[in-house]
């Protein structure tokens, strides 16, 4: 089969359950231009040095032939990881001082105690129940009430945060079935309506402060100053949706991986000092991201040995790269101990992702409290039924069924 339809095939939803043949596929290749005039690149190093090449764009207004025009002009501005340095460095430097180091190097570490005590709360009431959906039940409310207990978003609003947050991952849909121009066009608003609906929380925040990150940040009067009212609202919308929905991946891709290599769950329950390894070799095994679909060339650039033209939609295929027998040894094998794991599951770049010390910790303590749980676990059907995004790919349910009674480990 051609490897111009690359993209088409791995986009199917039918390639949603194991699209890693496809990027096998691609690796042999390299570099596969598609039909639409767009360039695959499924290869370890080569991604590597397109994610760190200041020759590579990140911002969609530097293709030849910009696809996403409604994203660009009928809503808000791009946020910072849609834009290139120096523009990027200010954005992201502003959104980082409340959130992480130097200027608040506890804000991760004081969240610990929160995600455990609610981690807790939601097994509990999983308990003595002989069958439970770890997305709906555990893997999405727990780093959606973190998230917004983080930024200080009312719980109540949660619910529409949520529908808000799936119309739009639905727009970056790229296959051409159902109404595609129409799912850019709902995301568009409801983008608009989430930035909305927290700048006017910042609003709040700004006459009345609280020990939340959006009152630090409408406060914040560090050297680069504020963001703006428009800069705010775009920031605010990628932290919520991005601070919670590639964790509902990882965690949900952690224990479906962990039910079908059912000696490394009880490695891990015997030895829960290998979690943090766990979850990075999950990281590269079922990363929640799979592919970044937006990084234009500047200029002709050459990539093992196909020159991309300049302006052509460049795909970095980060869970083909994951799988690269070229730089990770035995790579279709989920190894919790593997070691120099420096895989792509976090992007990479000047563009890596801005809440990867929080989705650390939000994984390993969800998947640690949940081995403690789960009784004889065993999945009701394998595999489970998928999202539709082929870029943020994990299941939309993953139904387990468990023994009843006492936890395993309390």
């Amino acid at each position: 089969m051609s490897t111009e339809t690359l993209l088409e095939r791995i986009n199917a939803y039918a390639s949603r359950p194991d699209p890693y043949p496809l990027y096998a596929e691609l690796r042999e290749h390299g570099v596969a231009r598609q039909n639409d005039g767009s360039y695959l690149v499924g290869t370890y190093h080569e991604i590597t040095a397109l994610l760190h090449d200041p020759r590579v764009s990140s911002d969609t207004r530097h293709r030849t032939d910009p696809d996403d025009v409604l994203a660009r002009t009928g809503g808000l501005p791009p946020s910072f990881i849609g834009v290139d340095d120096p523009e990027h460095d200010r954005l992201r430097r502003l959104a980082m001082r409340p959130f992480g180091p130097p200027h608040s190097p506890y804000r991760v570490e004081e969240l610990h105690t929160d995600i455990v005590e609610i981690a807790r709360e939601l097994i509990a009431g999983l308990r003595d129940r002989d069958r439970i959906d770890i997305v709906d039940d555990f893997a999405y409310p727990l780093p959606v009430t973190v998230i917004c207990r983080l930024l200080g978003v009312p719980q109540e609003d949660m619910p529409e945060l949520r529908g808000w947050t799936n119309t739009i991952i639905a727009s970056l849909d790229r296959s051409p079935d159902d109404d595609p121009a129409g799912r850019r066009r709902a995301g568009v608003e409801a983008r608009m309506a989430m930035g909305q609906y927290l700048g006017a929380l910042a609003d709040r925040r700004r006459e009345h402060p609280a020990d939340d990150m959006i009152s630090a940040l409408v406060h914040d009067d560090g050297p680069d100053g504020r963001l703006t009212q428009t800069e705010l609202m775009t920031s605010l919308t990628l932290l919520t949706i991005a601070g919670h929905e590639t964790t509902v991946n990882l965690i949900t891709n952690g224990v479906l991986t962990l039910l079908r290599y059912p000696e490394e769950l009880t490695r891990l329950r015997a030895q829960p000092d290998l979690m943090p390894s766990a979850v990075e070799e999950l990281l590269r095994y079922e990363p929640p991201v799979h592919m970044l679909p937006q990084r234009t060339p500047l200029t002709d650039i050459e990539v093992a040995g196909v020159t991309v033209p300049k302006g052509a939609p460049l795909y970095l295929m980060l869970a083909s790269g994951n799988r690269d027998p070229l730089q990770f040894q035995d790579p279709d094998r989920f190894d919790p101990t593997r070691r120099d794991n420096q895989h792509f599951g976090f992007g990479g770049g000047i563009h890596n992702c801005f809440g990867a010390p929080l989705a650390r910790v939000e994984t390993q303590v969800a998947l640690t409290e949940l081995l403690h749980h789960l009784l004889d676990p065993r999945l009701v059907e394998d595999p489970p039924p998928y999202r539709h995004s082929p870029i943020l790919r994990g299941p939309r349910h993953l139904l387990v069924s468990q023994g009843t009674g006492a936890s395993a480990g309390r």
